[in-house]
């Protein structure tokens, strides 16, 4: 199958092109490097030389104006469309540029498809933000959307463009409602990869903080467990979005001595003031998952700190 993965540089992006080149797809990778590197593209590159055509890479936005050229050249069956702006605090201190990435250029991602005779879409969505503030954990599918932030608001908004390509064209779509994806890769400078800021700051010796009382609550859903999910709505799951999380709530703090005890150093992470409009709490429920795509999260969170942490000690 000829796939085409937006966003592909990136930490969940180029973890999927090396699972779908392994699994002798051929992929053509979309990013414009603003926050991806090339550097987590080796392996996908150094596949051409076992295998001529697994993966070509397009150094490009999804707001660029000849996007629709360089998809209907790649001509793929599927798209899987990673890219975005995804730091939430930015998208609250610029709504235009966030809607400028995550909405336009979600709506390019799709035109482009339809332009280029694309069976499907797979979008990601934003399990941990879109539901908005919710008492009844974890969360299924059947909850109403609320966005509280201009970025869950663009995934909200993306999902309905899905449906609306899916009516006018026959765009056939899975979005998929993301928990908190954690693992290899990830970008310890910034806030959505706690896992990797822990980790990385215990690694060097660096102070650590844990913000308001610790008890906020999280999802971490391993990034492999993400990409299985990916891989399986390239031919299942039409027309719906499926949420990706284990249904289990991590406290900051039980978070923190998680990621110290894989590291091997002092649990202390000093106490800042609670940030404003941080959610208290999040976790989903993956039944329809289940179901719809054969999926389930297998990677405990010990499991998956250490393999996070594993590779950061390699990074350094």
């Amino acid at each position: 199958m000829r796939v085409l993965v937006t966003g592909a540089a990136g930490f969940i992006g180029s973890t999927l092109t090396d699972r779908l080149v392994a699994d002798g797809h051929d992929v053509v990778g979309v990013d414009d490097l603003s926050t991806g590197t090339l550097a987590n593209l080796a392996d996908a590159r150094a596949a051409n030389k076992e295998r001529r055509g697994a993966f070509a890479f397009v150094r490009a936005s999804v707001t660029d104006a000849d996007l629709a050229g360089i998809v209907a050249k790649a001509r793929p069956e599927v798209v899987c469309h990673l890219a975005a702006q995804i730091d939430v605090r930015k998208s609250v201190a610029d709504p235009v540029h966030d809607a400028t990435v995550n909405v336009l250029g979600t709506v390019n991602v799709l035109q482009a498809a339809v332009g280029a005779g694309a069976r499907k879409v797979v979008f990601t969505s934003s399990g941990g933000s879109i539901y908005g503030t919710q008492t009844r954990l974890p969360v299924s599918e059947r909850v109403r959307p609320a966005p509280e932030s201009p970025y869950a608001a663009a995934k909200a908004s993306g999902e309905l463009y899905l449906h609306a390509f899916a009516s006018m064209y026959g765009l056939e779509y899975t979005a998929l409602a993301l928990a908190n994806v954690y693992g290899p890769r990830q970008d310890p400078h910034g806030e959505a990869g706690v896992v990797a800021i822990f980790g990385t700051a215990l690694l060097n010796g660096q102070p650590t903080k844990v913000f308001g009382d610790g008890q906020n609550t999280r999802d971490y859903v391993f990034v492999d467990d993400v990409v299985e999910a990916f891989v399986r709505a390239l031919s299942a799951g039409n027309g719906r979005r499926f949420n990706i999380g284990t249904g289990v709530q991590t406290t900051d703090r039980d978070l923190h001595t998680l990621v110290a005890k894989a590291v091997g150093a002092p649990d202390e992470p000093a106490a800042a003031p609670a940030r404003v409009g941080d959610a208290r709490s999040i976790a989903l429920d993956a039944a329809a998952a289940r179901a719809g795509l054969g999926w389930e999260p297998w990677t405990s969170l010990p499991d998956g700190i250490a393999a996070t942490v594993d590779w950061l000690r390699s990074a350094t």
